[in-house]
């Protein structure tokens, strides 16, 4: 134990100030560069941009609530109806650093998420320190360490840095490869074991491709120098499959709901990837060259000129092995022909075509470059100076070529990225040609190429960041923050109110997210896991859930769907002009109203309600359907009615052949409005119906309502159709307003006013509340209290079907049964009983099997010498007492 400690102290006093400083220097690079556009501890500019705003900022929220005891890890109710919420965490939050949000409140999330942002970067440089310090044979600590400061700070992490998920894998992945190195020189698996099955956690989706990229980088290895390392074959494959094994815990339960509720796999329609030209590879290895994150992007593969010029150099060396030049030289050949090649690049990408943030492989090219770049610069001599000299002159000459040639095809490649790229290859020149030429000292040397290296790395931090801002914006934490105590005074309301449990929403929330972030149960949702058979569902229903899914979203719906979903409550700044809703508490501009009309989770109803069937383009059809069988009642809910144009600015009209109407701006840029009046007759709620026809036509145009002093304003293409005009007790005139915004043209089928028999709506509800059921909720589970007769013995729930759903009737199993391929539902016998359903996701027991055997076995054969030793000595003291 002794001599353990003093190796650690002589580590930390040899290695100690190195290992601070790969890790410090690359984070205080991004934190300087964040400062110079506003970005710091409690700034008004926050780091939430793209899917930062909306996704993870409210996801790393809801991972507080569950810290906090405020939710289950397991399951949320706190989204689009309730969600494997081990599959989110999974996905979104398996990070090491996310247990930090513990420390913040919610309305300091996006402080969070600036802090952990900071430390993952720090992380990286400091991991990739540790497998450069393995790789290398003389080159000094300095220069081990300015070799480690582009890696966290290459140009695919910096440009999606506010993907906060990432940034993991990045860690990881210089420890895995370090773990694999520990192997080839005879040392123990442990690293690689962990470094593997931490990854997997952590990030399985990168995870996958790391896999792929370290497996073929252990086969360069092992057949460079096959006769010293084909001992290693066993270990390697050993610690890896028992890694996946093990890691099964998490990405079993994962995979199989990805499998159940993902998305297809992506047709190969072109052999071409779109956008990319010959020269992308110099173009983008330009210092701070960014052409977006959105489609129409090219690969991120720059990593630092140093780097490239010594990956180069790599090839030249004569003191490289030949054989690992070959395999090495034909993974680079790889990863350049999968930026080309469309199937190529897919199956990097699981064949998922990626939405936005394209080529996601990019970085291993990059960490390639790199670990390629830390060997040749190991094995840089002064007698190959001259070849080395020659190698920054001729790449430097291609760049110019490049630039000269394509620069029309290149936009993004200002003068001034220019002109600082060939300022860098000049700097690196004359450092080197004065250490050679000049006998300028080593640790001169180092120093200058430290300094280089890191203020290169600034500029095209600073060109990533400022590329961000353009491309995204940062969110300012107003947005996020000013609205978070008045709603969150109004949901904490809203729970002291109900009595059992029920669902809320917001129209006029901050993001699709809110409800995970403030803690209610509600409809909508925006994430990439998602229950994909409920939310289609519901899309039939009139809450808009298009295509795959990844959005829905409860806005402009009718209040039979309010009621059926158990909507008791609104949130709002202005009256919600819904019957049944009365105004209940308020907090500085938002109102909580409380709807009286809302149904329980649970309710009796017969067999007929398998055989409905929802129709795909008639929502109100579907309404009217499921509301008749679940009450048992034959009506009609629905009328249409004319509405009257009263005038128009700036806005011409064109009526089409087909019953649809083509608004057009008549001066660009400024909002077409369109002034409507009608008669809402008595006991009626009233919508106008708004259904856009050409969705690549609106892009993401927004509707503005105006009537009575309120308005609401919602994006055409994923909010519903319907858009409240208010109920009426007795016959009245209305008076409103719709404002396009967005696009030159909005085509929409005739605008006409809806309307709701308010009556024969209350009459339904009754009859449904009379066989409802009293529910408990727990964090993974559902109990519910009823009485069935022969007529009525279907208990019929909106709780979204998962595999992962148990359910017990007084204690013993019954059987599950999907009702509309989107809801729990079980036959229930005669009389009074407790239904209890509860959730353990699918996958997870058996990979929980998994993960207790892949370790066992992992610490078997790892330490079975260690394991026989302490015995055999256990043994030994046996015999000799005896």
């Amino acid at each position: 134990m002794i001599s353990k400690k003093n190796n650690i102290k002589f580590w930390i006093k040899e290695n100690g100030l190195f290992a601070f400083l790969s890790f410090f220097i690359p984070l205080s690079v991004l934190f300087f560069v964040y400062l110079s556009i506003g970005i710091y501890w409690g700034s008004t500019r926050t780091v939430l941009a793209s899917d930062a705003f909306a996704q993870f900022s409210n996801f790393h929220a809801s991972f507080n609530n569950m810290l906090h005891g405020k939710q289950g890890l397991l399951y949320s109710w706190n989204t689009s109806l309730g969600l494997n919420y081990l599959s989110l965490v999974s996905y979104y939050l398996g990070g090491i650093f996310t247990p930090l949000v513990f420390f913040f409140k919610n309305e300091n999330i996006p402080d969070a998420l600036y802090f952990i942002t900071l430390l993952k970067v720090g992380a990286s440089g400091f991991s990739f320190w540790l497998l450069a310090k393995n790789l290398v044979n003389k080159l000094s600590r300095w220069g081990i360490l300015l070799m480690s400061l582009p890696y966290p700070l290459m140009s695919f992490a910096m440009s999606q840095s506010e993907l906060i998920m990432w940034l993991d894998a990045y860690v990881w992945l210089p420890l895995v490869v370090l773990g694999i190195h520990r192997i080839l020189n005879g040392k123990h698996t442990t690293l690689l074991f962990f470094s593997y099955f931490l990854l997997f956690l952590t990030n399985f989706y990168f995870g996958y491709m790391i896999g792929i990229f370290t497996f073929l980088l252990y086969l360069v290895k092992l057949f460079g120098n096959f006769k010293e390392y084909k001992k290693t074959i066993l270990p390697y494959l050993r610690s890896t499959i028992l890694a996946i094994l093990s890691s099964t815990i998490l990405t079993l339960p994962v995979f199989l709901d990805l499998k159940e509720n993902g998305e297809k796999l992506s047709k190969i329609s072109t052999f071409k990837t779109e956008a990319t030209q010959f020269w992308d590879i110099v173009a983008k290895n330009f210092i701070a060259s960014y052409d977006g994150t959105k489609y129409g992007s090219v690969p991120f593969v720059y990593i630092g000129i140093l780097p490239l010029l010594l990956a180069i150099f790599y090839f030249l060396s004569k003191k490289v092995n030949f054989k690992e030049k070959i395999g090495f030289f034909l993974i680079l050949s790889l990863f350049i022909a999968s930026f080309y090649i469309e199937w190529l690049n897919l199956a990097w990408q699981g064949f998922h075509s990626p939405n936005m943030f394209l080529f996601r492989f990019a970085f291993l090219f990059s960490f390639l470059i790199l670990y390629l770049a830390v060997q040749a610069f190991d094995k840089l001599s002064q007698t190959e100076f001259p070849k080395w000299l020659g190698v920054i002159l001729v790449t430097c000459a291609i760049f110019g070529l490049v630039y000269a040639t394509a620069k029309e095809s290149y936009s993004y490649l200002s003068v001034q990225i220019v002109i600082v790229t060939f300022l860098f290859f000049v700097l690196y020149f004359l450092a080197f040609a004065g250490f050679e030429y000049l006998k300028m000292s080593t640790k001169k040397m180092f120093f200058v190429l430290l300094c280089l290296v890191t203020i290169e790395g600034f500029i095209n931090t600073s060109g990533m960041i400022n590329g961000i801002l353009d491309d995204w914006n940062y969110a300012s934490r107003g947005l996020y923050a000013t609205p978070h105590l008045p709603i969150q005074t109004l949901v904490d309301r809203a729970e002291k109110d109900r009595k059992e449990f029920s669902r809320l929403e917001n129209l006029d929330s901050i993001s699709p997210n809110d409800n995970l972030n403030f803690g209610y149960s509600g409809i909508s949702f925006f994430s990439s896991i998602r229950n994909r058979h409920s939310s289609h569902f519901m899309d039939t229903l009139g809450f808009r859930s298009e295509g795959t899914n990844l959005n829905i979203r409860y806005d402009n719906n009718t209040i039979l769907m309010d009621s059926l979903f158990g909507i008791e409550y609104n949130i709002a700044k202005s009256n919600v002009r819904k019957f049944g809703f009365h105004s209940l508490s308020q907090s500085g501009e938002y109102k909580l109203f409380k709807n009286e009309y809302s149904l329980p989770l649970g309710f009796l109803t017969n067999e007929e309600i398998y055989k409905v069937k929802p129709m795909p383009t008639d929502n109100l059809y579907n309404q009217k359907t499921l509301f008749n069988t679940l009450s048992g009642m034959d009506q009609n809910y629905f009328s249409f009615a004319t509405l009257n144009v009263d005038k128009m600015d700036n806005t011409t009209v064109k009526n089409n052949k087909n019953g649809t109407v083509t608004y057009s701006e008549k001066i660009g840029d400024v909002a077409k409005k369109i002034y409507f009046s009608a008669e809402i007759p008595a006991d009626k709620q009233a919508y106008i119906s708004l259904f856009a026809t050409n969705h690549s036509e609106i892009g993401s145009s927004t509707a503005e309502l105006k009537i009575e002093e309120a308005s609401a304003k919602s994006q055409i293409d994923i909010t519903g159709q319907y858009y409240n005009i208010g109920y009426a007790e007795k016959t009245k005139k209305v008076h409103f307003s719709i404002e396009f915004y967005g696009s030159p043209n909005v085509t929409v089928v005739e605008p006409k006013l809806l309307l709701v028999d308010v009556p024969a709506f209350t009459s339904a509800v009754e009859q449904i509340k009379a066989d409802a059921a009293t529910t408990k909720i727990g964090n993974e589970s559902a109990e519910m209290t009823l009485t069935a007769t022969e007529e009525k013995n279907i208990l019929y729930t909106t709780i979204p079907y998962d595999k992962g759903w148990q359910v017990t009737i007084d204690g013993k199993k019954a059987s599950i049964r999907k009702a509309q391929n989107a809801f729990l539902s079980v036959k229930v016998p005669s009389g009074k009983h407790t239904v209890k359903f509860t959730f353990l996701p699918n996958g997870m027991r058996f990979g929980g099997v998994l993960f207790v055997v892949g370790m066992i076995l992992f610490f078997l054969t790892e330490y079975r010498k260690k394991i026989s030793e302490i015995l055999l000595s256990h043994k030994k003291k046996e015999d000799s007492s005896s």
